[in-house]
């Protein structure tokens, strides 16, 4: 028998709806997915800040020539400002954003960077052979962004309990309506 508070999917976009029912245990694998994505960035970039030096300079100068990006990187490569700039950007992000996943803190952020990361990652090696659209680069972006579209800092995160508070009479996201796509 049907209710009307059974968990169900529904989406519509370009006039095509999707709809599911997801499985019971689909909460636990997503509050999973977010810590085991959100270990593997943080612990990628602990070991950038602790191993012998994190230095972008030969990913951004030596990439395939079909990569969409390869002229790009190879000139920010040239620059020791943009360079220096990359070389903390990459392993403190990392860090913020696993940091933010495994407590479920402002997760939608934190999804969008990973995926904005990894897509960036993606499109620099790229070699431009069709095969080599999927790799692990191009899952992790779509990992990244299924758990911001999940909402899963809700799930045993502290999103679900920054989302309750209270700015005076109202809840922080009635009042400020935007942190909905932060937060989640």
């Amino acid at each position: 028998m049907s209710t009307a508070n059974e968990n169900r999917l529904r989406s519509t976009y370009a006039g095509i709806t999707l709809t599911g029912k997801p499985h019971p245990l689909s909460a636990w694998f997503i509050l999973a997915l977010r810590l085991v994505m959100g270990g593997m960035i943080l612990f990628a970039g602990i070991g950038k800040f602790t191993g012998d030096g994190f230095d972008a300079f030969g990913y951004l100068a030596n990439r395939p020539p079909a990569s969409p990006v390869s002229g790009l990187y190879a000139g920010m490569a040239e620059s020791a400002l943009i360079l220096d700039a990359v070389n903390f950007i990459i392993p403190t992000t990392q860090v913020l954003i696993g940091l933010a996943l495994i407590f479920g803190a402002f997760v939608r952020l934190a999804a969008l960077g990973g995926a904005l990361q990894m897509a960036l990652f993606y499109l620099g090696g790229w070699e431009g052979e069709f095969l080599a659209l999927f790799d692990s680069t191009l899952i992790y972006v779509v990992l990244f962004l299924a758990l911001g579209a999940f909402a899963a800092g809700r799930i045993v995160g502290l999103d679900r309990y920054i989302e309750q508070w209270r700015v005076g009479e109202q809840g922080l996201v009635d009042r400020y309506p935007k942190l909905r796509y932060i937060l989640g």
